[in-house]
Order: C-alpha cells, then sequence, then structure tokens
C-alpha cells in the first residue's frame, strides 16, 4: 500500500500562491508517497501545471445541468485533476449534506475517474458521549457505496473537535478509531477493504506527525490550514516519507 498525503486548501488560494506549488513539487519531485492537493475549482488548471497530483475539494453528483455555481466531477477531471474529496465536515455541517447526498457524489467522482479521499468524523459531543465508532461505522456504511475498491476510494477519518483547534486525540484514541475502521471495512469489502487507505486528519502538523504516521492503519493524512505553505507542508510530508 502506497502512503498518501493530501492538502486541503479549502477556500483559500489566488494565483500569488501558486509558487507555493512550485515549491514543493521541487522538494518532493521523487517523493516515495502519494503527495495531493484539493485546491479551490478557479486553480485547479494553473495547479496541475505545476505537477503536483491535484484534486477538487466537492463536485456535484450530476454531471451537468441548471445548478448554478455548483462543479461537477467531469469538470474537474477535465482541469486535469485526478482526486476530488467528498463529505468533508465542512459540506456535511455548513451545507447540510448527508449520507445519501455524499455516496451520490463519490459515485459521480468515480464514473468520470477521480480518486475519492471520502470524509468521516465525530462532533464534540458525539466523542465525549463514546459515540464515535457508532456514528464512524454509520456514515461509512450510507456515505460509501456498495462499488467502493481500494483503488477508487480513500477514507479520511476527521474528528470535528480536533480540526483547526490544535487538539488531537491521543495516539491510542487514533490507533483505537483506525482498527475499528479497518475491521469495519475489510468485514464489508473483503481483500479491498484491507487495502483500502485511511488517512487521519485533524490538527496535523510537522511537531506531531512522526507520532501520528507510526500507528497501526494510519496510511498517512489529510492536512488543511499546515497545506497552505510549503514550509509547513513539506516538513509532514517527509515525516510520511519516513513511515513508509
Amino acid at each position: 500500500m502506497r502512503k498518501l498525503i493530501a492538502g486541503n486548501w479549502k477556500m483559500n488560494g489566488v494565483q500569488a500562491n501558486l509558487p507555493q506549488l512550485d515549491t514543493l513539487a521541487k522538494a518532493h519531485d521523487n517523493a516515495s508517497v502519494d503527495v495531493v492537493i484539493c485546491g479551490p475549482a478557479t486553480l485547479l488548471g494553473r495547479m496541475v501545471a505545476t505537477g503536483l497530483t491535484i484534486g477538487g475539494q466537492d463536485c456535484h453528483p450530476i454531471t451537468s445541468g441548471a445548478h448554478t455555481g455548483d462543479i461537477s466531477a467531469p469538470m474537474i477531471a477535465d482541469t486535469g485533476a485526478t482526486y476530488v474529496i467528498t463529505g468533508h465536515y465542512e459540506r456535511r455541517t455548513d451545507h447540510s449534506e448527508n449520507d445519501a447526498l455524499i455516496a451520490a457524489k463519490t459515485a459521480a467522482g468515480w464514473d468520470a475517474g477521480l480518486h475519492v479521499i471520502l470524509c468521516i468524523g465525530e462532533t464534540e459531543a458525539q466523542y465525549r458521549n463514546g459515540e464515535t465508532l457508532d456514528v464512524l461505522r454509520r456514515q461509512m456504511d450510507h456515505s460509501i457505496p456498495d462499488a467502493a475498491t481500494a483503488e477508487t476510494t480513500t477514507i479520511a477519518y476527521e474528528p470535528i473537535w480536533a480540526i483547526g483547534t490544535g487538539l488531537t486525540p491521543t495516539p491510542d484514541e487514533i490507533a483505537t478509531v483506525h482498527a475499528a475502521l479497518r475491521a469495519h471495512l475489510t468485514a464489508r469489502f473483503g481483500a479491498s477493504g484491507t487495502a483500502m487507505r485511511l488517512l487521519y486528519g485533524g490538527s496535523v502538523k510537522a511537531s506531531n506527525a512522526d507520532d501520528i504516521f507510526a500507528l497501526p492503519n494510519v496510511d498517512g493524512a489529510l492536512v488543511g490550514g499546515a497545506s497552505l505553505k510549503a514550509a509547513d507542508f513539506s516538513p509532514i510530508i517527509t515525516a510520511l516519507e519516513r513511515s513508509a
């Protein structure tokens, strides 16, 4: 299994930020792990030109039509991007996306030839109430279509309460969750579930990356704010390479 690290720029980035990607591409030209940057739709084509692997941050479940302001999976693929994120907690929370919609978006990404990074995660209240594993299993059962394979799909676990807060689950907590996710995927998808990459996302930074990547069943990371600058993201990539 080749490990994966994905940077999610969210609603950030203009042309002036593109040199950050040039720096990153030069520093990790022969990386021993897969490096993906998921940028804003306005920059995807120019991001592809840097030579890095590029992804979109969301897609519509329908290929085209009267959906002002939306972007379809074929449009993302047309830019040269090869990945797309679905189910990010900000989409689930800010746009009220449910599991059925996320499953439809995931299938649309596959149909367009995109590799999907599908996000799952629990709120702080769910975490405090001991509901984490039940919530994650339910999200996987209803967000991941039956046709998922290791070649088309990566699962990103993002504890919502740890994103942008500086809080991080303990290594034991991360290991317990990822072991449960692996068992659930294997039970449902067999060998493909065993081979499906599991990313951790939640305040990953250079100072904690080595400890996180040393954990079993952590096959990489989905990184938010720390991916915006090469100086911050590059050490995290290097940490993942050390664990590969």
